[in-house]
C-alpha cells in the first residue's frame, strides 16, 4: 500500500533542547495513525515539520513522495489539511461566512457548506458569529472547514483537548466519516481512548523518540496479563488464570450462577505507555 507519509531518522534541536531523535516511521494511504505522548514529547514539532512550517536538523521527512519543506506550492497546500488550537477563523463574521471565504479560497463549491455543517451538527448555528461560540463549536467549525475540500490528508493536533465528551463525539463522527471517503488522517493527542477509538496504528513518543508503534489490538495483545476478571453478585471481584489452567475453576463459577460478568484483563493504551515510558499522560 502506497505512504502518504514517510520519515527516516528524523531529529529536530533547539538550540541544546533536542525535540526529535532518530524518528522513523511511515503512514499508509487511506490509514488513521495516532501519534501519541504527553505534552512536550515532540508531537507538534513533527507535524511542523510535515507541514512545512519548520525546517528539520537532520533525517528525512517527506509528503505524497516531496520533501515536507517543499510543500509550498498552492496545488500541494490544497492536498492537505491542518487542524490545531489557533482556528484562524474570523471572529466577527458567522460560522456560515466564514466557510464562504474559504470556499473561495480553495476554489470549493459553496453548496459543500451545508454538508460539512451538517456532519458536524452545526446547521442550526450557521449564522452565529465565530466570537459568540465556544471553544468545543470552534473546533467543530475548524473541522468543518477542513472537511470543505476533502483533502487527502488532514494533520491534527490535539483536535479535542479540552472538550467535554459531547463535542468530542461530534469531533470523532466528522473524523470518522471524513477517513470512509478516503482521507488519511494523522493524529496527535494524549488521549489514549480517542486513539484506541480512531486509530489503525498508533506510535508512542515519549521524549522526542517512537518506543512503540503497532496496531492497538497487537499492543494490547501483546501486554495482556493472562488472567480472566469474573465480577459477582455480591460485589467482589476474583482474578483467574486464563487458559486451560483456569478453565476449570472459571466453569465452576459461572456454572454457580453467582456471576454478573466476565472480562479478559487487556490493558488500555495509556496502561501501555506508562509501563514503556515510565510517564503518566499529562
Amino acid at each position: 500500500m502506497e505512504n502518504i507519509i514517510e520519515v527516516t531518522s528524523l531529529a529536530k534541536i533547539f538550540g541544546n533542547q533536542t525535540a526529535l531523535e532518530d524518528v522513523h516511521f511511515s503512514v499508509k494511504k487511506g490509514e488513521t495513525f495516532g501519534f501519541l505522548g504527553p505534552s512536550g514529547s515532540g508531537k507538534t514539532t513533527t507535524i511542523k515539520i510535515l507541514t512545512g512550517q519548520l525546517s528539520h536538523t537532520s533525517g528525512k521527512a517527506s509528503v505524497f513522495g516531496k520533501p515536507a519543506a517543499t510543500l509550498n506550492k498552492p496545488q500541494d497546500r490544497k492536498r492537505f489539511g491542518v487542524i490545531t488550537d489557533n482556528s484562524g477563523l474570523y471572529q466577527r463574521l458567522s460560522i456560515e461566512d466564514n466557510l464562504k471565504l474559504y470556499c473561495q479560497l480553495y476554489d470549493v463549491p459553496s453548496i459543500h457548506i451545508s454538508e460539512v455543517l451538517e456532519m458536524v451538527s452545526l446547521s442550526e448555528e450557521r449564522k452565529k458569529n465565530v466570537a459568540k461560540l465556544s471553544k468545543g463549536m470552534i473546533q467543530r467549525v475548524t473541522l468543518a472547514r477542513a472537511l470543505l475540500h476533502e483533502p487527502e490528508l488532514l494533520f491534527l493536533d490535539e483536535p479535542t483537548s479540552a472538550l467535554d465528551p459531547a463535542n468530542s463525539k461530534h469531533i470523532h463522527q466528522g473524523l470518522r466519516e471524513l477517513n470512509r471517503k478516503g482521507t488519511t488522517i494523522f493524529l496527535t493527542t494524549h488521549d489514549m481512548s480517542e486513539a484506541e477509538s480512531l486509530c489503525d496504528r498508533v506510535a508512542f513518543l515519549n521524549k522526542g523518540k517512537i518506543q512503540l508503534l503497532d496496531e492497538p489490538k497487537a499492543l494490547r495483545r501483546q501486554f495482556a496479563e493472562n488472567t480472566v476478571l469474573l465480577e459477582l453478585q455480591d460485589g467482589s471481584n476474583i482474578t483467574l488464570p486464563g487458559g486451560q489452567e483456569g478453565a476449570k475453576e472459571i466453569y465452576e463459577r459461572l456454572a454457580s450462577g453467582k456471576v454478573v460478568s466476565i472480562h479478559s484483563n487487556e490493558p488500555t493504551l495509556g496502561d501501555i505507555f506508562v509501563e514503556v515510558t515510565g510517564r503518566e499522560l499529562v
